[in-house]
């Protein structure tokens, strides 16, 4: 990945002691680039920021429907979720109701990220299970396809048709044909893109009522609406993606993905953003995000929730602040609106 940019300094006393690199896109549903840094073009893995693409075969289809799914159910399929009681209750109901259970999963298990699951999990002596993978709601997403579907358990096999109908959706939404892809931490393949195919992605749903017709235009505007209105299910408390959306009340959605991944849906304003930091750092994405977030003009900078991940201290051992992570002038600009 050539071209990539300085985008946030570490800052320790006067000293810029490090830096994050990385690309940055926004662009419109037609892919017109409105402001770049770095690299448009880069080839990248999305990784947990395609979930509302991997969703959207299966609300289009009419799958989720007549499953009975509702919002909550959408914005678990999109979720990277930190294993809280609130998710995976919810996704073992939802499996249920499907006539399956946390076996069917083909996600693995690792600890939940939240501190009360996993001091309930050692209080117990009980290991975690696939329910707690932050991917568990994106996996029911895919069995209720195959439900409806028909298809054979190994749903996260690349050829499987769910996986077939998640790489239809990817590649239509970004317009282009996808040079292959990763298998993700959660065993599902993970399409490759451009940094700008994919933000174009991000615009069509954004500005869906117009951007796309039929079957797309509901089903993308359910999983975008669905986000928005349940920040807490789509990561969980002290995460970004839930912080930033609380915070903008619905003017933005945005998703992370794990190596430095970042997207972001602006319904009001048609746009699309995409952001990778080049050696992986979530800091470094959240950063850059909050900045792009400022400068659409859709977060307030001095909005506690936006100012954390805008300049966040840095704190010793002691307590004591001992530097800033911010964005570089070459990224912020004063904040100058875009």
């Amino acid at each position: 990945m050539s071209n990539a940019v300085d985008l946030v300094e570490v800052i320790r006393g006067p000293f810029a002691e490090s830096v994050h690199r990385g690309h940055a896109v926004v662009v419109t549903p037609s892919g017109e680039v409105v402001a770049a840094w770095g690299d448009p073009e880069a080839v990248v893995l999305p990784r947990s920021s395609s979930k509302i693409l991997q969703a959207m075969a299966m609300v289009e289809s009419g799958a989720a429907a007549r499953a009975g799914l509702g919002s909550e159910h959408l914005a678990l399929a999109c979720a990277s979720h930190e294993g809280a009681a609130v998710h995976t209750g919810r996704v073992a109901v939802w499996l249920s109701g499907l006539g399956l259970g946390e076996a069917d999963l083909r996600c693995g298990a690792h600890d939940p990220g939240d501190p009360a699951a996993l001091a309930d999990l050692h209080a117990r002596g009980a290991a975690p299970c696939q329910l707690h993978n932050n991917c568990s709601g994106k996996h029911a997403g895919f069995l209720t396809l195959n439900r409806d579907i028909g298809g054979d358990p190994d749903y996260v096999a690349p050829a499987h048709p769910v996986q077939q109908a998640a790489r239809a959706v990817f590649e239509e939404m970004t317009g282009a044909t996808s040079p292959g892809f990763g298998i993700d931490g959660c065993s599902a393949p993970n399409f490759a893109g451009t940094l700008r195919g994919i933000a174009t992605a991000m615009a069509r749903i954004a500005a869906a009522e117009t951007a796309l017709t039929g079957a797309r235009r509901s089903g993308a505007i359910a999983l975008r609406d669905a986000m928005a209105a349940h920040p807490v299910l789509v990561a969980g408390e002290g995460r970004a993606c839930t912080e930033l959306m609380t915070a903008m009340g619905g003017r933005a959605m945005i998703k992370t993905g794990a190596e430095g991944f970042f997207v972001a849906m602006l319904p009001g304003r048609g746009l699309g953003v995409a952001i990778k930091i080049l050696d992986g750092a979530t800091r470094g994405a959240e950063g850059v995000m909050a900045a792009l977030l400022v400068r659409l003009g859709v977060a307030d900078p001095d909005h506690p929730l936006v100012a954390k991940r805008l300049r966040p201290a840095l704190v010793n051992r002691a307590g004591r602040v001992t530097g800033m992570l911010r964005p570089t002038h070459a990224l912020w600009q004063d904040g100058t609106l875009l």
